[in-house]
């Protein structure tokens, strides 16, 4: 059996990264899967091969969410869960950021979590989860990436917010945190098709092998794992709550 038999899922961002391990994980562990995402041509590949749901969501528009929402019901008849997953990262110094840069960054990364969380949760089965993706920048700083670590502070204040509200249902609404991650986000290589995808990662693994106490960069897979546990049963009294999942990196900085 698997720990998400019976159970529907709508993840953002689906098409690639962390959100296509966590629909891959998610369907290998009985849930079926509704995979949502701007990249169209990537998203349906992906559903086709699962054999999960794909739909165009651009999570910053709220007749999107709507259009999605009923088309999971239309499919499964019901959702369990949400993965807030899909975000973008734009690199400036604050002082630099257009406005219309940070307010893009906005949109995508807050405005989509709360209306995830507005037109999902109505419809969301009591028990249901949410798991909202912030990032290691929420809680604490760092520089060069200010519109990113301010929405990604604001899910966090939506996730504890929302967790009260849901709660008399029993929806538990989760956020995690992760560190630097080897996807096309962190990594823009992999989106070459003629880069060595090993050899990118390696690159990458130096990049933070002195920043990171675990020694490398984290894989999408991993954060996958972390998901999984927000969204199962596993996590039964867990609410609210922010999981960082780093290699250790807010822990600090080995002089040694």
């Amino acid at each position: 059996m698997g720990k998400l038999d019976g159970r529907v899922v709508l993840v953002t961002g689906a098409a690639r990264g962390q959100g296509e391990k966590e629909a891959r994980l998610f369907r290998a562990e009985g849930a079926e899967v509704v995979v949502a995402d701007v990249l169209d041509d990537q998203g349906a590949a992906l559903a086709e091969e699962i054999g999960a749901l794909y739909v165009h969501l651009d999570v910053g528009r709220e007749d999107d969410w709507r259009s999605a929402v009923r088309a999971a019901q239309a499919a499964y008849g019901r959702l369990d869960g949400l993965v807030n997953n899909a975000g973008i990262l734009r690199f400036n110094a604050l002082v630099d950021t257009p406005l219309d840069e940070f307010m893009q960054v906005v949109q995508v990364n807050q405005v989509g979590c709360f209306l995830g969380v507005k037109t999902v949760a109505p419809v969301l089965a009591d028990g249901g989860t949410i798991v909202n993706t912030a990032s290691y920048t929420a809680v604490t700083g760092m520089a060069a990436v200010g519109a990113y670590a301010a929405t990604k502070h604001a899910i966090l204040g939506l996730t504890r917010v929302a967790a009260l509200e849901l709660a008399p249902r029993g929806i538990r609404v989760n956020a995690m945190c992760p560190g630097a991650v080897d996807t096309a986000m962190s990594n823009p290589s992999l989106l070459d098709p003629d880069a060595d995808p090993e050899e990118t990662s390696k690159a990458l693994d130096g990049l933070y092998r002195k920043l990171v106490p675990l020694g490398r960069v984290g894989r999408p897979e991993e954060v996958a794992r972390l998901a999984l546990f927000l969204t199962s049963e596993d996590s039964s009294y867990i609410t609210g709550q922010p999981f960082v999942i780093d290699g250790g990196w807010l822990a600090g900085v080995s002089i040694i």
